[in-house]
């Protein structure tokens, strides 16, 4: 089991996960300020940081749960593909594939979360 490892040796993987995280919040918070622009808010930016600060709206998050099929298939998909492309590529290409691939499903599952919580807030 040499390739195994539980968490990251070097401090650059520590800032790649935290990167992850940060993308995904910044498109949450895109999504947010691009739909209250659109509605015509007189302040986008107060009601996007807003938006994330409605329990109702985040409980799944919390618990660890999905909402919708959609988002756990989004969840599987990105993730087999993240395997795949592991998998399947060496070197340079592993890492141009990565960095294009990455970030393209953590926007894409951000959105998804975001049409969820509208969803939710409209029917409420």
């Amino acid at each position: 089991m040499t390739l195994a490892r539980a968490l990251p040796d070097d401090a650059a993987e520590w800032w790649f996960f935290l990167g992850t995280f940060v993308l995904y919040a910044l498109g949450r918070w895109f999504f947010a300020w691009q739909r209250a622009r659109r509605e015509g808010d007189s302040h986008p930016v107060r009601t996007a940081f807003a938006e994330e600060d409605d329990p109702d709206a985040t409980h799944a998050a919390l618990v660890g749960g999905f909402r919708s099929y959609r988002q756990f298939f989004g969840f599987v998909v990105s993730a087999v593909t993240v395997v795949l492309v592991t998998a399947l590529t060496e070197g340079r290409l592993r890492v141009v594939l990565l960095w294009i691939i990455v970030p393209l499903l953590v926007i894409a599952l951000s959105y998804l979360d975001f049409r969820q919580d509208r969803k939710a807030r409209s029917r409420a």
